[in-house]
């Protein structure tokens, strides 16, 4: 039976922070665009909005709507609806950004998906108005502006909103999920993506003190990052670089990077283009980069493409790429998940575009990909990740909310039973012993905004998951983004999650195992701020 575990209290240093609610700032066209960004507000934010004109007068009132209904539910607003100077809106909003240091900004795509092509012109057309990337890209120039002045970390969050009623929102660029990892001298690294580029903080010494955040250098990326490990457990960074180029227009490219050693430099950013860079208009489409490295120690790399179904690059153990090749099979949506499948080869799963289907990619016998499209369950945006298992998914059911994991060959996804549904994907930490058993480690946000960790048998989520909620110094912080976990060679378990002000909330498990009546639990010791 799937029992949830006592929410005990590991030990605590004390007050860590203020509880000033964090303070989001949404950048938009005009008051109607900024609706749909502030209604996903969670309880907790406090929210500024700026945007570029007044607008008209139904925009203005619908956007007084979502304000007083996110005051409802325990949002904090600062101010009124702000109107910039229109002389210089990329000046102006320095100005504003300058004064009200924001924890966090909110805009809209930068590179929004066409919806029709005229096959005799080439023109493309869009179902947002052009107001929404070209404030989108005022935005990102005032935040990367204001970080390097400040040096302190902004994150920014561009969302795909449609106008239409009950359109969704969808985030452009994805936040890392397995952000933390460990070198093999057992020292810890984070990386986030903020509105400079990717930072990272290190440890000194294994479970001593932390350098950064510093600013990894590099080119001028998107706000989004993926990390993976390749087989010696080393990440990797891929990652967007958005290039202006002198006709007006952007470039969109992939680019990759990784870290050999703790705290030393990265490799120099790789640029892999995209699939159709042949035409910037196209090419600035690309969706975001899943990849993984097979058991031999080859990188695959794949990315949703113009046409909205799937391309793909794959870097052999010498180090030469492949050309993009196209993948066929039915069109995919912004959300791609790589893995290693058990039989030591690559995988892919996604999201269709026009329904909640998960969709499956696998190497058939002959090496080909082979496209499966009956996979038994159906997934709400933004929840897919790997899990702990090789080639297995973790995914929230599509009506339910729920938690669940799911590996092929097996009939129905097993529910991870989670206290209470939440919200985007699940992080994850393989091989963590509880006597002599190995359990796999599951990360999520708890009702109090502190990690929530599960625990249940390795490959085997159908006989049970422990949940247990851990109270940090920090109850209720909304920073973006899931808790993360490493386990170090020597076995040491850590667990970090992001503050404000470029810190790092860390934990490092002080019991071997721990069972409760209820079941298996992590035992973490005392939380400590590092960084910032």
């Amino acid at each position: 039976m799937t029992r949830k575990a006592d929410r005990s209290a590991p030990r605590s240093t004390g007050p860590v922070s203020d509880r000033r609610a964090q303070l989001v700032a949404v950048v938009v066209p005009e008051p109607q665009d900024a609706v749909a960004l502030v209604e996903r507000e969670g309880a907790g934010a406090r929210i500024a909005v700026l945007c570029l004109r007044a607008g008209a007068k139904d925009g203005r009132a619908a956007l007084e709507r979502a304000l007083g209904a996110a005051e409802a539910r325990g949002c904090q607003l600062h101010g009124g609806i702000s109107v910039l100077d229109a002389g210089d809106a990329t000046a102006a909003l320095r100005k504003v950004l300058r004064s009200l240091a924001p924890e966090r900004l909110s805009t809209l795509d930068p590179d929004p998906v066409h919806t029709g092509l005229d096959e005799v012109s080439g023109a493309l057309s869009y179902g947002v108005p052009a107001a929404h990337a070209e404030a989108a890209a005022v935005a990102l120039d005032a935040a990367r502006a204001q970080q390097a002045e400040t040096g302190r970390p902004l994150h920014v969050e561009c969302l795909r909103a449609e106008r239409a009623a009950g359109a969704g929102v969808t985030p452009r660029h994805p936040a890392p999920v397995n952000w933390l990892s460990a070198g093999f001298d057992g020292r810890l690294t984070a990386f986030w993506p903020t509105a400079a580029g990717i930072v990272r903080w290190y440890e000194e010494v294994p479970g001593g003190d932390w350098h950064g955040p510093e600013l990894v250098e590099g080119p001028t990326l998107a706000p989004g990052l993926l990390v993976i490990r390749d087989p010696h457990g080393l990440p990797h960074l891929l990652a967007l670089r958005r290039t202006a180029r002198d006709d007006g227009g952007v470039d969109v490219d992939v680019v990759h990077a990784a870290q050999y050693r703790t705290g030393r430099p990265l490799t120099p950013w790789l640029l892999l283009g995209g699939p159709n860079t042949a035409a910037w208009q196209k090419g600035r489409e690309v969706g975001f980069p899943a990849a993984a490295f097979d058991a031999a120690g080859e990188l695959c790399v794949f990315v949703r493409n113009f046409g909205h179904s799937v391309s793909h690059r794959r870097r052999t153990a010498d180090g030469t790429w492949t050309p993009w090749q196209h993948l066929s099979g039915l069109r995919v949506a912004d959300e791609l998940v790589a893995v290693t499948g058990a039989h030591g080869g690559v995988e892919l799963f996604a999201l269709a575009r026009d329904t909640a289907a998960v969709l499956r990619w696998y190497p058939g016998p002959d090496g080909a990909w082979t496209e499966d499209r009956t996979l038994p369950f159906a997934a709400r945006p933004g929840s897919l990740a790997p899990a702990a298992e090789p080639g297995a998914l973790l995914f929230r059911d599509a009506r339910t909310g729920r938690a669940c994991h799911w590996r092929p060959g097996t009939p129905a996804p097993a529910p991870l039973a989670e206290p209470d549904p939440g919200t985007g994907p699940l992080a994850t930490a393989p091989g963590i012993q509880l006597g002599v058993w190995s359990y796999s480690l599951l990360l999520g946000r708890g009702t109090d905004g502190g990690p929530a960790l599960g625990v249940h048998p390795t490959g085997r989520p159908d006989t049970g998951t422990w949940w247990q909620e851990t109270r940090t110094p920090t109850p209720g912080d909304p920073s973006p983004g899931v808790p993360a976990a490493a386990v170090g060679r020597s076995g040491r378990l850590s667990v970090a999650a992001r503050l404000p002000g470029g810190r790092l909330l860390m934990a490092d498990r002080d019991e071997h195992a721990e069972y409760t009546e209820h079941g298996a639990a992590i035992t973490l010791g005392a939380w400590r701020v590092v960084g910032g």
